[in-house]
């Protein structure tokens, strides 16, 4: 993809959880994995965990179909894993996304639908404060088993849209090693799997919720990263199921801060912080010569 104008940019974060977000109302860019990469690369890049292109509904045919019910979600969170994988969705970045489209003066505070590759998700946005997104219905998919440098941990499937494996641990997440992918089951996971470690937090449960854990994810096609909206929302549903409630709120807390996943009879709910960082442009030589330069694999 050859692109010979100043590019358009912003950068933000849900819970560190960051992303490099490309207006692109009327759809004219067509990403490649190459120029992911290199906006995400961490030292010649913007540095970001993927890339969110902001696009209409409308102009985005790839997305034809998401919206069965005939929501009117006029916006596309088109989203993109560092290394230059689609994925279906992502829950801090559906909620940075919306945050942007508010900051931007795109959309105004409040309620609104946002189009994603795991169907149309409900948005609110305040003028300031937390933004809550509705999940939709955790799917529990199996058990099964990740293992990390030699040590396998059991968990339970759980869809959010996207696939996670949620493994509750008695070793405290903060000693584990995620540094390298886990060894996954890939005839349950074809595809890749976001894998969850969670700890039980003992004591006083705040802010009036029924449940309190301590997590840690390794994200596929990403690596470790400080948050994940949908790993989070993920493992509040299975340490509820866990405990035998099919309902309540789950304090979770990563590396990246704190967010709120509450489950429902119908529905699941994310709630936390998504701020916008800054605005810029990218020169057209510089993002010529970083593509040049990102390893493309065999």
């Amino acid at each position: 993809m050859t692109i010979d104008r100043p590019l358009r940019f912003a950068k933000g974060h849900g819970t560190e959880n960051d992303f490099v977000l490309l207006p692109d109302p009327d759809g004219e860019l067509a990403l490649d994995a190459e120029l992911i990469r290199a906006l995400c690369d961490r030292r010649a890049g913007v540095g970001g965990d993927g890339v969110l292109r902001v696009v209409r509904t409308a102009a985005a045919p790839e997305v034809a179909g998401a919206d069965p019910a005939g929501t009117a979600a006029e916006w596309f969170m088109d989203y993109r894993n560092a290394d230059g994988s689609i994925a279906e969705m992502c829950g801090n970045g559906v909620r940075v996304f919306a945050r942007y489209l508010v900051h931007a003066g795109l959309a105004a505070p409040g309620t609104m639908p946002i189009a994603t590759r795991a169907g149309v998700k409900t948005v609110t946005v305040p003028a300031e404060g937390d933004v809550v997104v509705d999940m939709g219905p955790p799917v529990f998919t199996g058990e099964s088993v990740a293992t990390f440098a030699g040590q396998p941990y059991a968990g339970v499937g759980v869809s959010m849209g996207n696939p996670h494996l949620v493994c509750a641990t008695a070793t405290p997440v903060s000693e584990l090693d995620l540094t390298a992918a886990p060894d996954v089951d890939a005839a349950m996971f074809p595809d890749g799997v976001n894998v969850e470690l969670v700890n039980a937090v003992p004591g006083a449960v705040p802010d009036g919720a029924d449940l309190h854990v301590r997590m840690r994810v390794h994200e596929r096609g990403v690596g470790e990263t400080r948050s994940c909206g949908t790993g989070a929302s993920a493992a509040g549903a299975a340490t509820l199921r866990a405990a035998g409630r099919a309902r309540g709120a789950v304090i979770v807390d990563i590396p990246g801060g704190r967010v709120t996943v509450t489950v429902t009879a119908d529905t699941s709910f994310l709630a936390g912080p998504a701020v916008v960082v800054a605005e810029g442009t990218l020169d057209p030589h510089w993002l010529a010569e970083a593509r040049r330069q990102v390893e493309v694999p065999a």
